[in-house]
């Protein structure tokens, strides 16, 4: 749709994939209490995320791959935030939001002095839906015919 080509044009502009075009999006949603566990998103993928968080805040957390730590750091991700993973994030951290209904913003919120200051330090928020929106760029694709 006309209104997601506008998004993938002022990705492409920002130059986030070294030329490449976003070319592959995925809608999430996340209802209030629901989470996805730590994951990569693996080397199908050029090596960036762009996600466009829509709706309620949340917050993210990063550990690095093999720690016993599972959050090494958390980024507050705010309504009509984009957040950008590429480089050491993508290749050597996982990714992962909690199960869970509300967040308290604390000094350990990685981007906290950068964010809109509409949260306190102790606050609990409560989480809404929240839709993502993931671009990221596919470097093989192909068309497959199926006869019936």
């Amino acid at each position: 749709p006309d209104w997601l080509q506008d998004y993938l044009n002022r990705i492409n502009s920002l130059n986030l994939m070294n030329g490449k075009i976003p070319n592959h999006v995925l809608v999430n949603e996340y209802l209030s209490g629901q989470g996805i566990m730590p994951h990569s998103d693996g080397p199908l993928f050029y090596p960036t995320i762009a996600t466009i968080s829509c709706g309620s805040h949340n917050v993210i957390s990063f550990a690095e791959k093999g720690s016993e730590d599972k959050n090494n750091y958390s980024v507050l991700l705010e309504r009509r935030s984009l957040l950008i993973v590429q480089h050491d994030m993508y290749e050597n951290y996982l990714h992962g939001i909690d199960h869970i209904k509300n967040d308290t913003i604390d000094e350990k919120l990685a981007n906290y002095n950068q964010s809109c200051k509409l949260y306190k330090i102790g606050q609990a928020i409560e989480r809404k839906t929240r839709i993502s929106l993931t671009i990221r760029h596919v470097p093989k694709t192909s068309k497959i015919k199926i006869k019936i």
